[in-house]
């Protein structure tokens, strides 16, 4: 009887002390925090070995093999083929023995990503730094990618309101404030220059320490209170330069932010784009270098059109849309609010993109695309 209790405990106590790895969902694309599951390859319990192929993720850009990081059996799976996934989210853990339970009062995974604020791009690594050092989500960046030198900057010094830098002489109809300091936000202050309409005041960043600069642009504060101090000194113009590839929320919050604050975006049209007179930009819309904007043509609110991007004759592309560099819209064609059309992309004449769809780089579309549709890169759709 004891010897048979004794059996029964060490195999208990080996699968507790057995190794285990947590395999987590990877930034397959620093533009995108969210990746398809359109292959998963293993079930709970399977046996798998060191490299092995557990799924395959896909996003606008490129596909991506997640593989088993060492031998053993499958436990915690999480995934579903199908379903959209989020950086830092849990996939599953491989462990050695196929006994293997998570300790008791622990949870299944500290990096399962299930705490992650809605909108939060986080490489890997940024979020393992974070959770060790104690570091709120909620407190990070919404909009840029955060990485471990990101987080390693805001512990040494993070931004706050005492930190605001309210800058002199402000014209109410001539100063910008420029929303988010990262790539996006050095295009739209050489896009604001360019135009020559408006002076950038200076950069509303929260991520980023006041007083660090943006190309030579100073960051003035970041958050609700940095906007608002900044609005009651007499600025009343802001664009949003957040750029939203893969995470569109974020983009869609920092204009609710802007607006609750009391603020007005302009449309910016680059001198070198040509835009008929019959088209209609929307306010906040960003038409940058070398792009043609047919006659009749509707752009909503916050929508860009990227360098050397076309949008032909009637076409209607709905708020918040993203059309990458070297999209090509044929006639009539109609983009949904807060779809994401991605580089060298062409779209027949008279197709339907809907809303929150998001098409990949150089994928060619023949017929409509329903809601929240996904076409992977060099697709032609339909297959």
């Amino acid at each position: 009887m004891w010897m048979t209790l004794w059996r029964l405990f060490g195999k208990w106590y080996s699968a507790r002390m057995s190794k285990a790895e947590e395999v987590i969902i990877p930034l397959i694309n620093p533009n995108e925090s969210e990746a398809k599951l359109v292959s998963l390859d293993v079930r709970k319990g399977q046996k798998v070995s060191q490299g092995s192929v557990l799924g395959t993720l896909e996003s606008t850009k490129s596909t991506f093999e997640l593989t088993a990081p060492v031998a053993g059996f499958v436990h915690e799976l999480q995934a579903k083929e199908g379903r959209m996934m989020r950086s830092g989210e849990l996939f599953c853990i491989v462990a050695e023995s196929k006994d293997w339970k998570p300790a008791k009062g622990k949870s299944k995974s500290k990096t399962s990503g299930k705490g992650l604020p809605e909108g939060l791009r986080i490489t890997q690594p940024a979020l393992k730094l974070a959770e060790a050092e104690g570091l709120a989500l909620d407190k990070l960046p919404i909009g840029p990618v955060v990485t471990e030198a990101l987080i390693r900057d805001t512990l040494a010094e993070s931004p706050n309101s005492d930190q605001l830098i309210i800058p002199e002489n402000i014209d109410a109809e001539k100063s910008i404030l420029v929303y988010g300091g990262g790539g996006h936000g050095k295009a739209v202050i050489e896009l604001i220059r360019a135009e020559g309409k408006y002076r950038v005041l200076g950069v509303i960043d929260d991520g980023r320490p006041s007083g660090s600069f943006v190309l030579d642009v100073p960051i003035l504060g970041g958050g609700k209170a940095a906007l608002v101090a900044l609005h009651k000194a007499g600025a009343n113009l802001a664009i949003n330069a957040v750029g939203g590839i893969g995470a569109i929320d974020s983009r869609i919050q920092v204009f609710e932010k802007l607006i609750a604050a009391g603020y007005s975006s302009p449309a910016l049209v680059h001198p070198s784009a040509v835009v008929e007179p019959s088209a209609m930009p929307g306010a906040g819309a960003q038409i940058f270098a070398q792009t043609y904007i047919g006659s009749s043509a509707k752009l909503g609110s916050g929508v860009i059109v990227n360098t050397g991007a076309i949008v032909s004759h009637d076409c209607e592309v709905k708020d918040y849309a993203n059309l990458a560099p070297g999209a090509i819209l044929a006639g009539n064609v109609h983009i949904g609010e807060a779809s994401l059309i991605g580089m060298g992309v062409t779209i027949n004449l008279n197709v339907k993109v809907g809303q929150r769809s998001r098409i990949g780089n150089s994928a060619v579309i023949k017929s409509d695309v329903p809601k929240q549709g996904i076409v992977r890169a060099g697709a032609v759709w339909p297959n």
